[in-house]
């Protein structure tokens, strides 16, 4: 892309000078020097009557600021011009009094202030140039009043007001050219503007604060045609259930903040509109505020848009079909199970006779088959729960030192089993938490559970349970196998697992998913820090702890959402 300065000509200000001006300036006031020289000259060699009506050195005063102004072909800037122009009131306030002002030789010399004024291109300038003619005047009317009436010299006189009338023309003139070169710079700037704006993929407008269009540039979209827009204004271009939220962005821009609508085109309801709007500050007081949009066709947008919010319901739709699935076949298949379970521990213990050990050793492994199913089904279940919405907190208080101790005695045989040491490390003091016991319960299981799975013989779980503040705080660590760091990203969400084969083969996925789970209805969450073939550490941090009693007897209890 382009810088600006590659796309526009500097738009100059009025007053600024540019070099060609400059040149024409100092060219002019060099001819003002060189005319008034001849002249003084000329009348020198005239005899007495030159003499007594010019005189070199009040020539020589004037030609002054006609040298000076050959700085401009060096220099050039407002400040110069201003103290040029200064210049040219002494110059011609000494002239007028050595000459005697109007009625002396060089009479006419009293108005170049201002003609000097017209030439260096500023009328602004003309005041002080006036001011300058009449100071020059009043010089010279005092010095006649001191030196008496100057000696007549009518030919001299005539010349000077013939030179300060041929240089006003050429002031003019000069500055008449400037103007015209400067407003030719603007109007072609402007042209350029113009044309990029009219040249734009999306139309741009300037509106009333109430939405009449009072300018259009640049391409209007097919649906948004312009000529309807002045006829009719904005608002009755757009599709009326729309026009609301057109009118509040009309209030809002209008209000000095930027705003955006969409909407639909009266002339095609299938199409779309976006419209950006903010306001313009007026150049003027007296001026109402205006405002600036900018409507683009948004109908691929929001067909784009359309497409994905129906693939999103659909999604969902899907998803909640597969969760009620999994919730209903969850619950069909615990009523049966539970009778395998039951049945095959009967057997386990012979309540009914003895049973030849071959028989026996099934029924151990239907038994402990069964019991990993059951745990299966009812994480499917509770995770399908979750995902549903409909899984509710049952809030209580309770000592969690309690739901510590419940979960490690469900766990104990396992870790016997298997050669692990459980250890906890509980305050001495009851810690009472606003929670759900059975949640907590269950988190604590799971983890465990997970811990003791994965450690081999001759490792230790510990749990801690902590109160930090109002946030209660329980880690599950074990000296297990670990988990690789590209593992960690994915552990927590539902039947994702980390290792090996044989690791995956120990376990669902759902463990430590139900967990996070549980622990963010809790308003809480789960976090993992585990290093390969040393152990894992999993922390779950809840907002439930309560405060103890004070001495009234009350207690405060940490706000908690009850359901998900």
């Amino acid at each position: 892309m382009k810088p600006p300065s590659a796309l526009f000509e500097p738009i100059r200000s009025p007053d600024a000078p540019d070099a060609r001006e400059a040149a024409a300036v100092a060219a002019w006031h060099a001819g003002w020097a060189a005319a008034v020289g001849l002249a003084a000259l000329a009348g020198d060699w005239f005899g007495r009557e030159g003499a007594a009506g010019l005189g070199i050195s009040a020539a020589l005063v004037m030609a002054t600021p006609g040298l000076l102004g050959l700085i401009l072909l060096i220099r050039d800037g407002r400040s110069l011009r201003a103290a040029m122009l200064g210049a040219w009131s002494l110059a011609a306030a000494a002239a007028a009094g050595l000459s005697g002002g109007l009625t002396g030789s060089l009479g006419g010399f009293v108005f170049m202030p201002l003609a000097a004024a017209v030439a260096l291109g500023s009328s602004r300038w003309a005041p002080f140039g006036l001011l300058g003619a009449a100071t020059a005047t009043v010089a010279g009317l005092a010095a006649a009043g001191v030196n008496g009436a100057p000696v007549a010299a009518p030919g001299m006189a005539a010349v000077s007001a013939l030179l300060t009338a041929g240089a006003a023309a050429l002031a003019f003139r000069l500055s008449d050219g400037a103007e015209a070169r400067r407003l030719g710079a603007v109007e072609g700037a402007v042209a350029q503007v113009e044309t990029v704006l009219a040249g734009q993929p999306g139309l741009t407008l300037v509106l009333e604060a109430s939405g009449a269009p009072l300018a259009a540039y640049g391409a209007a979209p097919a649906a948004l045609p312009v000529d309807p827009l002045f006829e009719d204004g904005l608002v009755a271009a757009v599709h009326t259930p729309d026009r609301p939220a057109v009118l509040a962005a009309l209030a809002r821009a209008a209000g000095g903040a930027e705003a955006q609508v969409r909407f639909a085109p009266r002339r095609a309801l299938d199409r779309r509109i976006l419209l950006m709007l903010r306001r313009q500050e007026p150049t003027q007081a007296d001026q109402p505020a205006r405002l600036i949009g900018v409507a683009l066709d948004a109908s691929l947008q929001h067909a784009r848009e359309e497409g994905l919010d129906a693939a999103r319901l659909e999604a969902e739709t899907l998803s909640a079909g597969k969760t009620r699935f999994l919730a209903h076949m969850s619950h069909e298949l615990r009523t049966p199970l539970n009778a395998v379970i039951g049945f095959s521990d009967i057997m386990r213990q012979r309540l009914f006779g003895p049973v030849p050990e071959r028989y026996a050793a099934y029924a151990d492994s239907i038994h402990t088959a069964g019991g990993h199913l059951l745990a299966l089904i009812n994480d499917v279940l509770d995770v399908s729960r979750i995902e549903a919405d409909r899984y509710e907190l049952n809030i209580e208080r309770f000592d969690v030192r309690e739901a510590v101790s419940a979960a490690l005695a469900l766990v104990r045989v396992q870790a016997d089993d298997k050669g692990v040491e459980l250890a906890a490390v509980l305050s001495p003091e009851a810690l009472l938490v606003a929670a759900d016991r059975r949640a907590v319960k269950q988190m604590l299981l799971n983890l465990l559970s997970n811990a003791v799975k994965f450690t081999p013989a001759g490792g230790s779980v510990t749990v801690t349970a902590e109160a930090l503040g109002s946030t209660l705080e329980l880690t599950v660590a074990d000296t297990g196998v670990g988990v690789a760091p590209e593992d960690m990203a994915r552990l927590g969400r539902p039947f994702e697992q980390a290792g090996g084969a044989e690791q995956r083969a120990q376990g669902t996925g759902l463990g430590l998913s139900l967990v996070r789970s549980l622990a963010e209805l809790h308003q809480g969450v789960m976090m993992m820090d585990s290093t390969p073939g040393e152990g894992t550490a999993v922390t779950v941090r809840l907002p439930v702890v309560v405060a103890q009693p004070v001495a009234t007897g009350e207690a405060e209890v940490i706000p908690l959402n009850r359901s998900a």
